[in-house]
């Protein structure tokens, strides 16, 4: 897996540019990671509630918060059903993303793709899984397996010869590190509409 850059928690820049409308559009990169290093220091000393964890970060802020939150998403922390939280090592948050549980690329995912939605269904995975962190090695053969396994494959559509040449030719997604959202929603749409 790829390393972690401390994206904003808003807005995801890694840089002092943020979008216009985010709310932390006035703080440091050096304020986003140090809100990130609080929660990740002190989680990483031991399993704690929200409520210990504020009391241990230097100075719980609006930025802390976001910055737990985004990690939850990415299934970078989880709570236990006792309210504690902790964190994921490499391999527990591999497994937690391996498969898209949320809509619309859980759609994608476990109903595969259409004739008529392939190009936006696999620049979908692909986006996701750079996202989540995954090298492009292992987005490569994710994004295979899933075209073999949902049989996407098999329902044809495809210029390309070979699951393998189809997801090199989205490599550029990966590279450019592009969303996946709207991919996922048009393909989404396409999906429904044959169900």
């Amino acid at each position: 897996m790829s390393a972690f850059a401390y994206p904003c928690p808003e807005c995801r820049t890694t840089t002092n540019l943020h979008e216009p409308s985010c709310r932390f559009s006035a703080a440091a990169r050096s304020d986003v990671e140090k809100a990130y290093t609080d929660v990740v220091a002190a989680l990483s000393a031991e399993p704690r509630t929200e409520r210990e964890l504020q009391d241990a970060a230097h100075a719980w802020s609006a930025r802390h918060a976001a910055a737990l939150s985004a990690m939850q998403r990415e299934h970078r922390v989880r709570e236990s059903e006792a309210g504690v939280l902790e964190l994921l090592t490499p391999e527990q948050r591999r497994e937690e993303v391996s498969e898209p549980t949320f809509e619309p690329l859980k759609t994608v995912y476990e109903r595969g793709s259409v004739p008529g939605c392939h190009d936006n269904a696999v620049f979908a995975l692909v986006a996701w899984y750079e996202m989540v962190g995954f090298s492009w090695q292992e987005t490569r053969e994710k994004v295979v397996e899933w075209l073999d396994e949902s049989g996407t494959w098999a329902r044809g559509g495809f210029d390309e010869a070979t699951p393998e040449e189809l997801v090199d030719s989205k490599r550029h997604v990966y590279d450019a590190g592009y969303g996946w959202k709207e991919k996922a929603e048009a393909a989404k749409r396409v999906i429904d509409r044959t169900a």
